[in-house]
């Protein structure tokens, strides 16, 4: 049994079906947690163009 959270009324629910709009709820899991930062060079360069006023 996981959590899950209704993506149209924001609500968390262990039901598949939001009870308060009948949404579909999907689960909600966070990314796994790692040390090495795969992509934490990209993110950095494009927090730099950014930065600077280029375009990605």
């Amino acid at each position: 049994m996981r959590i899950k959270k209704c993506p149209k009324c924001k609500r968390y629910t262990l039901k598949d079906i939001c009870s308060i709009c009948g949404e579909k709820t999907v689960t909600v899991k966070p990314p796994k947690f790692s040390l090495e930062d795969r992509y934490g060079k990209y993110r950095r360069m494009l927090k730099r163009k950014l930065k600077h006023g280029e375009k990605y």
